[in-house]
């Protein structure tokens, strides 16, 4: 079978396979049994046998050879001064379609499971300012005494003694405290690595990522040390099946905070603190202020740091990045794309209606 034609049949079958998934999704009991909860297990379980042991990411270099081919044969189509349009596209689409067919085989269809909050058997309804505000207050008592009870004195920002590969490997067993109390997210063999490309990461404005073709979980290495256990837990959410930007932070949240290491519960209580005071100024700036002040001045000084953190990287090319990456979660069943990440708050609220902080 020549190329052309083994094109042309991996065009068709995109197709099929596009229409497959438009049927499918409309079953997300039947993706969380037979594949969230069967086929990825074994598919999860045979990727980490493959790359868990290497230190650095397979999924970059992965990414790096893709691109080198991309700009030879365009190189080569400009030097040769021949393209072929009808050929061309039938082989874009050919090898959209193998990418297509692993990235959901792999992992996508986890973004078509069943919802978190139905595995935890609470409602994510519509919550109001006054719920929001209620939590957000009892969010900041919690945050102002772990703080002090790591540094002693509310005005010093807290000062994580490990480095980033020490806490890489205490998230192992976080996770592994996390799952003793919420079986049904158990996953096994979880493993973060540091990405190559943590600076291209940083100028895009990504915190990490996880690689759908070889389900590694990548975390960008140069982010602030306080705000990194939590980030690390989301992204093992991600490798645990957890496709969902929201849900992801959510598990990510519950990981740090139910955790006996100190460091991570700051680190999960400070993103959701982050989140929802977010919100809150975006509904009431005046309640926002008065909230703020209850805040300990080193919890301050911190998001203060990790915010000038941010903004020393911030650059044109960061809104086209996050641009394309709004559209892929759009693409996947999420349909407020990259603002989807600030729903967590709504898990938040709604999850501690039911439980104590």
């Amino acid at each position: 079978m020549n190329n052309k034609k083994t094109y042309k049949i991996l065009t068709i079958l995109l197709l099929m396979q596009w229409a497959f998934l438009r049927i499918v999704v409309q079953y997300p009991a039947v993706i969380e049994k037979y594949y969230a909860q069967g086929l990825y297990v074994y598919i999860s379980r045979f990727l980490s046998l493959l790359f868990r042991w290497i230190h650095f990411s397979i999924g970059d270099i992965l990414y790096t050879l893709l691109v080198i081919m991309i700009v030879k044969n365009i190189y080569i189509a400009i030097k040769n001064r021949k393209l072929h349009l009808k050929n061309t596209l039938f082989k874009i689409f050919g090898i959209i379609s193998i990418v297509f067919f692993v990235f959901h085989l792999n992992w996508g269809l986890n973004y078509f499971r069943q919802p978190v909050y139905k595995s935890l058997n609470f409602e994510n309804k519509k919550y109001s300012l006054n719920d929001l505000t209620d939590f957000s207050e009892k969010l900041i008592v919690k945050i102002n005494h772990v703080q002090l009870s790591i540094t002693k004195n509310d005005t010093i920002v807290v000062e994580n003694k490990l480095n980033k590969t020490e806490i890489n490997e205490v998230s192992y067993a976080v996770y592994k405290e996390f799952q003793k109390k919420y079986s049904q997210f158990s996953h096994e063999n979880l493993k973060v690595k540091s990405s190559i490309y943590s600076v291209p990461l940083t100028y895009m404005g990504f915190a990490g990522y996880l690689n759908p073709i070889t389900n590694e979980a990548q975390v960008n290495s140069l982010i602030p040390k306080n705000g990194y256990p939590v980030i690390v837990c989301h992204e093992l959410a991600h490798q645990a099946g957890i496709a969902s930007e929201s849900e992801a932070n959510f598990i990510g949240y519950l990981a740090a905070t139910n955790s006996s290491d100190v460091a991570f519960n700051y680190s999960g209580y400070l993103m959701a603190l982050r989140f929802c005071m977010f919100e809150i100024y975006k509904k009431d700036p005046a309640k926002f202020e008065a909230l703020k002040i209850e805040i300990n001045k080193g919890i301050l000084k911190d998001i203060q740091q990790s915010e000038a953190f941010w903004e020393s990287y911030q650059n044109w090319t960061e809104k086209y990045f996050k641009t394309f990456y709004d559209t892929f979660l759009k693409a996947n069943k999420q349909e407020d794309g990259i603002k989807s990440y600030n729903k967590v708050v709504s898990l938040l609220v709604n999850y501690y209606k039911m439980h104590q902080l």
